[in-house]
């Protein structure tokens, strides 16, 4: 497993127990549900009773934020030289998703060895984290999202993580139509990010349905690679799509026509100092080299 490590920075995931994260993101404490904890752990660390807020599902479907102590509307935390609002949302969310860190690095590993201009395309960019992990390493990005509350978060984050005068483009558009138009205009790009989620809805309505539309999608990205891409990152939170499928499925678009190699891994966070580390997601990659 992949294990992202904010190393006693601004997150940390302090213990796990009965279907909930205890979490701390900068000062704030929080406790959250995760159905993949099925452990009933005792529960010592203080912090069980003096979170700051915890999530609360409703049997009938979403839920709600129990607010024990004043929490503010947004506040940041950073990684590296990254900086991110964040907030409470709806159905347990704040922002970003700290498990991420391990592909930021990959990310910008892949970008800084380059040792030329690269251009990424991020596809479901959501509130920006890996497209500012892109800008920081000299790249230059192109950011699709089709919410446009979370491209303009995603640019208040650049912003504060002063990047706001790096080369990105910020679009609210349906993705697999951006892609598609891209590929009519004969843009190209070095590296592709993709997080999808399971079920969504596009600017105008359109139905997103991951198990249906993934594979279309990647093989539409193929058009818009350039000659000599550096990599294709696959990120993904539907369990019924294993590392070992999206791993197969980028061999078989990309590996028969790039070469290179293919990997996939669950990503997960460390939980305290136990040595622990909880499953968050899976990521598949397909790299030149």
């Amino acid at each position: 497993m992949r294990t992202a490590r904010w190393n006693g920075g601004d997150y940390e995931l302090i213990d796990t127990s009965a279907g909930e994260r205890l979490e701390r993101w900068g000062k704030v404490v929080l406790i959250r549900p995760d159905p993949q904890i099925i452990w009933d752990t005792p529960k010592q660390d203080p912090l069980w009773r003096g979170a700051d807020a915890r999530y609360l599902r409703s049997p009938s479907g979403g839920g709600r934020w129990e607010i024990a102590h004043p929490v503010p509307a947004f506040w940041k935390i950073r990684y590296g030289e990254l900086t991110f609002r964040v907030k409470l949302m709806g159905f347990k969310h704040t922002g970003i998703f700290p498990e991420q860190a391990v592909n930021w690095e990959f990310l910008q590993e892949k970008i800084r060895r380059a040792g030329r201009p690269v251009k990424v395309l991020n596809l479901f960019g959501y509130t920006g984290a890996a497209t500012l992990a892109c800008l920081a390493a000299g790249a230059e990005v192109c950011h699709v999202d089709a919410s446009k509350g979370m491209v303009a978060w995603a640019k208040e984050n650049a912003a504060e993580s002063g990047l706001a005068g790096r080369p990105v483009r910020w679009l609210v558009d349906d993705c697999e139509k951006f892609v598609r138009r891209e590929q009519r205009r004969g843009h190209r790009y070095d590296g592709i990010v993709m997080d999808p989620p399971s079920y969504g809805r596009g600017p105008n309505g359109e139905v997103w349905k991951l198990e249906e539309q993934l594979y279309p999608l990647v093989r539409a990205c193929l058009p818009v690679l350039s000659a000599d891409p550096l990599f294709f990152l696959l990120n993904s939170y539907t369990a019924g799509l294993s590392p070992g499928v999206m791993e197969y499925l980028l061999g078989v678009l990309l590996g028969e026509k790039f070469g290179g190699k293919v990997s996939s891994d669950e990503i997960g966070l460390p939980v305290g100092g136990g040595g622990l580390v909880l499953p968050c997601g899976s990521t598949a990659v397909w790299q030149s080299r």
